[in-house]
């Protein structure tokens, strides 16, 4: 059977063909393989006409004797590090969404930061023969764990978590401008001693968002002290346990950016329990902007990273890999915004109250 693919019976018996639909449609077969596989490379005329001569034919793809022609199936592994953290649940989806769209199954795993069960759960991706795998590292993953389990055959992409000198493509926020955003936010509305809470140095993404945080603090002549950056579990539970040392610091700091919102919201709930006011007393500001973060007691205030958005670039650059594109042209760096509500203090800055 021709290329692999059944259809329909038309008149004579015959199976309508991938040489068929080219023939009525007035395109190369290329051009109908392109359409097939969702391609973006078409014109959206030539599209429409290769659809309308599908849909007159009764032509059927057959993708399963496709794949096995290609020896590629039609899954795609999503390998994500927590995904207790709503801001991971949303990536997923914004990653699912974009793989539905390219006919792609995905195969979701969740790591738990632990990089023990990653390696197994990438050797099984590989076991199943996925298509690809798009890939929120586990904190601590280094460049050489990542090459030994995955050989750059499997086409694969980074996301939300650099590796340092990894030979695959990387698909991420402006960590740096955004945290940079956070803090000068903080700046001008009057704080001086700004902590940053939550992460660990192991991960690629604090550093980056510590880094915006120094470069705001030193471009308005504040030192960054080491001792304001407090280490601690990306969660609620960390959070709390942060904001606790902060606090509990000789010189307190007043107001706090945050690794991530789920450790912001662990700090106003701790702040709150102990009789501080967050966005009146304190200022906090968080990363992420998931869903929760406006529905906060305070509503935080937080750096959007389009999330949704960003899953489903990384889907895309899968997609490029797997069509042949090289890894260091399939990366993508997100933009960040600063979105202001009632956790930083914003509104009792503006009507002329302090901060303690």
């Amino acid at each position: 059977m021709n290329e692999s693919r059944t259809a329909s019976i038309v008149g004579g018996g015959r199976p309508v063909t991938i040489v068929d639909i080219a023939r009525a449609s007035g395109v190369s077969k290329s051009t109908v393989s392109l359409v097939l596989k969702g391609s973006r490379l078409v014109k959206a005329e030539t599209r429409a006409r290769v659809e309308d001569a599908i849909e007159r034919s009764g032509y059927i793809y057959n993708r399963g004797a496709a794949n096995l022609r290609k020896s590629k199936s039609g899954l795609v592994g999503m390998v994500i590090s927590d995904l207790t953290n709503p801001f991971f649940a949303e990536l997923a989806v914004g990653i699912e969404n974009a793989l539905y769209q390219r006919g792609f199954v995905p195969i979701l795993a969740n790591t738990n930061e632990d990089r023990g069960r990653q390696s197994q759960v990438l050797r099984s991706m590989r076991e199943h023969g996925v298509a690809g795998i798009v890939m929120s590292p586990a904190r601590g993953t280094e460049a050489w764990q990542l090459t030994a389990e995955l050989p750059t055959t499997i086409p694969t992409v980074l996301t939300m978590r650099r590796v340092v000198d990894s030979p695959f493509s990387y698909v991420g926020p402006d960590n740096r401008t955004g945290a940079r955003m956070a803090t000068k936010h903080l700046i001008q509305l009057g704080h001086r001693r700004i902590a940053f809470l939550g992460g660990f140095s192991t991960m690629t993404t604090q550093l980056d968002r510590i880094e915006g945080w120094r470069d705001a603090l030193e471009e308005a002549g504040i030192t960054a002290e080491a001792a304001l950056v407090v280490e601690s579990m990306p969660t609620r539970a960390g959070g709390r346990e942060a904001v606790r040392v902060a606090m509990g610091s000789p010189k307190r700091a007043t107001a706090f950016v945050c690794y991530n919102d789920i450790v912001a919201i662990g700090v106003t709930r701790e702040l709150a329990l102990n009789g501080i006011r967050p966005g009146i007393d304190v200022g906090v500001v968080g990363f992420d902007d998931i869903a929760e973060a406006e529905h906060n007691a305070p509503p935080l205030t937080t750096v959007n990273a389009d999330t949704l958005r960003l899953g489903g670039f990384a889907a895309e650059s899968l997609f490029g890999v797997i069509h042949g594109g090289r890894a260091q042209t399939m990366s993508f760096i997100g933009t960040t915004r600063l979105v202001v509500r009632e956790s930083c203090g914003a509104l009792h800055a503006s009507a002329g109250k302090e901060f303690v």
